[in-house]
């Protein structure tokens, strides 16, 4: 399995180029729109094209990238199921498997930091049969969760969703076994969490024992920790979620 982690540090944002080199598969997870190149150029340095480009939910604080690369790759668009997005893409449903190869990426349903928002368990088949690593997005955090506040909206508070992310936390993954890397959204610098680590890679493990988002042993004491001196929200949310939503990020990253 080819596997790059790419880092913007101005937005503290972290992406990721995948696939299966033997049967010439790549994909990216949560673009930026500001590494567009350099993902076609990595992928083109391994003479493998992007066929699948995924988002683990609808980005509030950067302007994704997925357009730009489906437009200039013709590969398809991945998001959760119910992302509400106005452009065409496939819904991944909870436990869907996109098989790139012999790499797999399977959707693990993680609400909370948005409604609709997946990890992704990735299993390299040519080298075991169990997943090796989990990519997180802004649930799971390295040294935090991701914050609840960004996509709550009439139908829910931001204690709902704080609640909806403990869950997903807890039930779906700190099920994982501890060996299993961990590759998250965002590290130290986002806007995205807090008391995030400048080390922008973990283990379910590690986490399990040192992450303080996940030592509360019930939902109101996590809920009330994480709902308490939120940030300020992203410069241009509303304009940044909208181009996302759209399908026209460009229009934001010009202005």
């Amino acid at each position: 399995m080819y596997f790059r982690q790419l880092l913007n540090e101005e937005t503290a944002c972290a992406s990721y180029l995948l696939g299966c080199k033997s049967h010439s598969r790549f994909a990216v997870v949560d673009p930026h729109l500001d590494l567009v190149d350099e993902y076609i150029a990595l992928a083109e340095g391994q003479g493998i094209p992007i066929v699948a480009v995924f988002e683990t939910h609808l980005q509030a604080d950067h302007v994704s990238g997925l357009p730009e690369l489906v437009a200039r790759t013709g590969a398809p668009a991945y998001l959760p199921e119910g992302a509400g997005v106005d452009f065409e893409h496939h819904a991944l449903a909870d436990g869907e498997v996109v098989q790139l190869g012999n790499t797999e990426l399977e959707v693990i349903a993680t609400p909370g930091h948005a409604t609709a928002h997946d990890a992704y368990l990735v299993t390299d088949r040519t080298r075991s049969d169990d997943p090796w690593m989990v990519l997180t997005g802004d649930a799971l955090l390295i040294g935090d969760a991701g914050r609840p506040d960004l996509h709550a909206h009439g139908e829910q508070t931001v204690e709902e969703m704080a609640g909806a992310l403990y869950r997903s936390l807890t039930d779906r993954l700190m099920g994982l076994p501890d060996h299993l890397v961990i590759y998250p959204a965002h590290y130290s610098g986002s806007v995205c969490g807090r008391g995030l680590s400048a080390n922008p890679v973990s283990t379910v493990g590690f986490e399990r024992r040192h992450n303080g988002a996940l030592q509360f042993d019930n939902e109101r004491a996590f809920v009330e920790a994480l709902t308490k001196d939120i940030p300020p929200a992203p410069g241009r949310q509303a304009e940044i979620v909208a181009a996302n939503r759209s399908g026209r990020p460009t229009e934001v990253a010009s202005a």
